[in-house]
């Protein structure tokens, strides 16, 4: 988690501020997707309660005031479950969205931290942009079985207790799993041994992984924080990571 503070200070030092811009553009683009979608699904929803239940053809006392009820009421739950889908699945959507940019920043942050000036590289380029994509829906997909079974686990007595604080852990995990893995794809190594790699540092990946977890949890703004947080979290994963592979006492 130190290297955060190194990362944050590496990033203005050597001027890759710009790269900030892409969250912020990516959470513009994403909210008038979802809220376009929304008002767009509410529309429609509305349109087949009318025709089922004849709401606006209701005539009695308060007939109106209870159509706008209800049409506030669908407009409501669409919202927040638009908001709740956006807040589980925000921090994997960065990730998958902005794979190419994360590639690409981690790749200049080792070149700096080298000394290196290596050549870009399409092929390879498109090549690390799959590999984040394909990894970030591994991880999101183990991810997603095992909280359905810490949520079962939830109702047992006493251990109860103890669920939420492992499935944060194991969130942290798998989001600093990914971040780093752009590191050990140009180390070579392919998904089977970045796995090894990461269950032998495990601290490597929960440290990176617990500040951008930490931040998505922040209600109803944590998502659009995490995309900036992101950008650190790359960086900060890429300082880790090769602090971690030069050290020939731990190996993978």
């Amino acid at each position: 988690m130190q290297s955060y503070s190194e990362a944050f200070s590496f990033i203005f030092k050597n001027k890759l501020g710009g790269y900030f811009l892409f969250p912020l553009l990516l959470n513009l683009v994403l909210f008038a997707i979802g809220f376009y979608s929304i008002s767009a699904w509410g529309d429609q929803l509305i349109e087949h309660l009318n025709e089922w239940m004849g709401i606006e053809s209701w005539d009695f006392w308060g007939a109106s005031v209870l159509a706008g009820s209800i049409k506030w009421l669908v407009w409501l739950i669409l919202r927040l479950l638009f908001f709740l889908t956006y807040a589980y699945l925000g921090g994997y959507l960065i990730i998958i969205l902005l794979s190419p940019v994360f590639a690409f920043l981690s790749e200049k942050t080792e070149n700096i931290l080298t000394n290196r000036n290596t050549p870009f590289n399409v092929r390879q380029f498109l090549k690390d942009i799959r590999r984040g994509v394909l990894l970030a829906l591994r991880n999101l997909t183990i991810e997603l079985l095992l909280t359905l079974a810490l949520f079962i686990l939830s109702f047992i007595p006493i251990v109860g207790y103890f669920t939420t604080l492992i499935l944060f852990l194991v969130s942290a995990y798998f989001y600093g799993f990914s971040f780093i893995d752009y590191t050990l794809e140009r180390q070579r190594l392919d998904i089977q041994h970045s796995v090894r790699f990461i269950r032998s540092n495990k601290g490597l990946a929960i440290g990176n992984g617990f500040v951008f977890c930490l931040v998505l949890m922040i209600p109803f703004i944590g998502v659009s924080l995490a995309g900036f947080i992101a950008i650190i979290s790359v960086v900060a994963a890429t300082i880790s990571a090769n602090k971690v592979i030069n050290d020939k006492s731990i190996g993978y």
